[in-house]
């Protein structure tokens, strides 16, 4: 009996001290995740209209030929440095050559011609006027001197067209810049129209921006802007340069040009950046608009295509709202619907949130 009654008390004892334990581990659980809170903002009178655009050139072409002939030679690469004149691409044209002794031969024969009827006409006025030719004769050599002189001006005219052709078979850089792109390689064969290098001009750098119809009122040619590089967080400056007055071919949205004036700083043609443009009427600006409930954009939460933000329901948990939002202004973004302008969200959190967790607010 004894040896029973020894194992039976053991196994009690470690039962309760297990479930002691289990207690305390799920007592340290429900205490919560330590979260940060903040309530919203409200900006009545935003400084600034926002739009996203992007770095270009402002000297960008595609170099294309008027001729058709197999490529010899791809004279540049892509990165590669260029000036305005320099040789980037040369095309077969063997039967330029052929045409431009074809047309050489013709101007000499042409001018030998012209030679023989101006030597006639000169004399034959000269015996006209001492009255020893008829007016026949003399009209005679004039014809055949003005279509000799027809003939060599003909035969000149031809020749510029052939050294015109030249310059479509020996593709330059019609400016200095930097090679950004090669279409063709050496064997290929070139047709007229089809791009073979494209080139932009680094010297100068702008941007492109689309402008909603709402905002599109707020900006004016001439003012300065603030531009913000995404990739690099850089923050420049710039001027307004262009502004479109119609959408029609722009999908709705209105284009607007700025010119950098930071040429020193680290940015390249194609880098996607947020320009901010300066209320004209800030009062104005004020009476026309609502308000608006802007959260920072750390707070957000993305899945796939849709956007988030962990709200304090009830009891302390966290619940996950789903939003619409608007424009964006620096770190801020504005919501739209899904968060009003009383309800609290949570900043961060020192652990991973979920839809029904248990939260403290520190």
């Amino acid at each position: 009996m004894k040896k029973i009654y020894i194992p039976l008390l053991t196994i009690g004892l470690t039962l309760m001290l297990s479930c002691g334990k289990e207690k305390k581990e799920v007592t340290n659980n429900e205490a919560g995740i330590l979260v940060k809170v903040s309530g919203i903002v409200a900006d009545n009178n935003p400084d600034f209209v926002s739009a996203s655009g992007k770095i270009e050139a402002e000297n960008s072409a595609n170099v294309s030929t008027r001729m058709m002939g197999y490529v010899t030679k791809v004279n540049v690469k892509v990165g590669q440095k260029v000036t305005a004149g320099q040789l980037l691409v040369s095309i077969n044209n063997a039967d330029l050559q052929a045409k431009k002794a074809q047309v050489d031969a013709s101007i000499l024969q042409a001018t030998a011609t012209y030679n023989n009827a101006k030597k006639d006409f000169d004399r034959f006025t000269a015996l006209f006027n001492q009255q020893s030719a008829s007016q026949k004769e003399l009209d005679d050599m004039t014809s055949r001197y003005e279509m000799a002189k027809a003939g060599l001006e003909g035969a000149k005219q031809m020749r510029n067209e052939v050294m015109a052709q030249f310059s479509y078979s020996n593709i330059t850089a019609p400016f200095s810049g930097e090679v950004t792109n090669t279409f063709i390689k050496e064997g290929d064969m070139a047709n007229p129209g089809m791009p073979l290098v494209s080139i932009e001009g680094a010297s100068r750098l702008q941007i492109t921006a689309m402008v909603s119809e709402s905002d599109i009122t707020s900006i004016q040619n001439g003012m300065n802007v603030k531009v913000l590089v995404k990739s690099t967080n850089q923050t420049l400056t710039g001027k307004v340069i262009e502004v479109s007055g119609s959408a029609k071919n722009t999908g709705g949205q209105y284009l607007v040009k700025i010119n950098l004036n930071n040429s020193n700083t680290k940015v390249l043609s194609g880098m996607f950046v947020n320009v901010q443009f300066p209320l004209v009427s800030k009062k104005q600006a004020t009476t026309t608009t609502t308000n608006k409930v802007v959260v920072p954009e750390s707070a957000l939460i993305h899945q796939g295509q849709l956007t988030g933000i962990y709200t304090i329901g009830n009891k302390d948990i966290a619940i996950l709202r789903w939003l619409r939002i608007g424009k964006t202004y620096g770190s801020q973004v504005e919501i739209l619907s899904g968060l009003s302008a009383n309800e609290q969200y949570i900043l961060s959190a020192e652990g991973k949130l979920y839809n029904g967790a248990k939260v403290v607010i520190q």
